[in-house]
């Protein structure tokens, strides 16, 4: 049985990981909206998993006799001044929800509920992934800077990610 405390940060995790898949849906058609379809592929694929994750907050919550409570999501930004920051955004987000998840796993420490603990670490080692992957793709988008013919070369790097 999950703690009120635990199961109020759960749901909070379930809904942040809903507004990040609509942070990604967003930028993915800022993306689509330059032509630049690859990038914007990447962003669908990283809404998606989003929406994965929820999924599996959603689970978690069930199986432990808790309640899922669905909340309002806010809207998103909807433009940047470019691809880069486009990207150093979703950057900063993935550092957010690694924070988040952190947060949780000292909560379940605190609560002494291991089965919620063992739940998190799979989001602990999933954020380094996150975090590397956005972070690699900043990192060559500012080693392009403005050029496009190397703008085109990562957007069709991004257009070969596998689904989620």
């Amino acid at each position: 049985m999950l703690s009120q405390k635990l199961q109020d940060g759960l749901n909070g995790q379930l809904n942040f990981e809903l507004y990040s898949a609509y942070v990604y849906l967003s930028m993915a058609n800022y993306l689509e909206s330059l032509n630049l379809k690859g990038m914007a592929h990447w962003m669908d694929l990283q809404a998606r998993e989003e929406l994965e994750h929820a999924g599996k907050f959603i689970t978690h919550i069930n199986d432990r006799g808790g309640r899922v409570l669905l909340r309002q999501i806010d809207g998103p930004k909807t433009e940047w001044k470019s691809p880069l920051e486009a990207f150093e955004e979703a950057y900063r987000h993935e550092c957010e929800v690694s924070a988040r998840i952190n947060g949780l796993v000292d909560l379940s420490i605190n609560e002494k509920d291991h089965a919620a603990n063992a739940f998190l670490q799979w989001f602990v080692t999933e954020q380094v992934e996150e975090e590397a992957n956005v972070l690699d793709i900043v990192e060559k988008l500012k080693m392009v800077g403005d050029r496009t013919t190397g703008l085109f070369m990562i957007d069709r790097e991004l257009s070969k990610r596998g689904e989620a």
